[in-house]
């Protein structure tokens, strides 16, 4: 099965896909906006999750006209906000398991207070 985060496609395939050129790909990628994996070739391979990227990062720049350094910093906040969802839905898990483990307390406790009464 393929998974997002699988490094896949080569630069020409990026560019063909994309409409970007080489350089710029490689330019993005010197600015640290995004980080393809290397094969034992050296050869750059973007997964679809990288592919993602960049046609987000494509996408602000030509219909938002936000330059390079515009892009990292919303980036960056893309990926706190997503670090601040995961925390959030982390503490949610661990909040209804709480909840949860009370319930069955309390519904033991009751049990317990029935049978003695029964």
């Amino acid at each position: 099965m393929f998974r997002e985060d699988e490094p896949c496609f080569t630069i020409g395939i990026v560019h063909q896909m994309l409409g970007l050129h080489p350089q710029t790909l490689r330019h993005y990628e010197r600015l640290g906006l995004v980080r393809p994996h290397r094969s034992d070739g050296k050869i750059r391979m973007y997964s679809a999750k990288d592919l993602e990227r960049i046609a987000l990062i494509k996408r602000w720049i030509d219909e938002f006209g936000v330059n390079l350094a515009g892009v990292e910093v919303m980036l960056k906040m893309q990926e706190s906000m997503e670090q601040l969802r995961m925390d959030l839905e982390r503490q949610l898990e661990e909040t209804r398991d709480q909840y949860e483990s009370e319930i069955r307390r309390l519904k033991d406790a009751l049990v317990r207070v029935t049978t003695e009464r029964g």
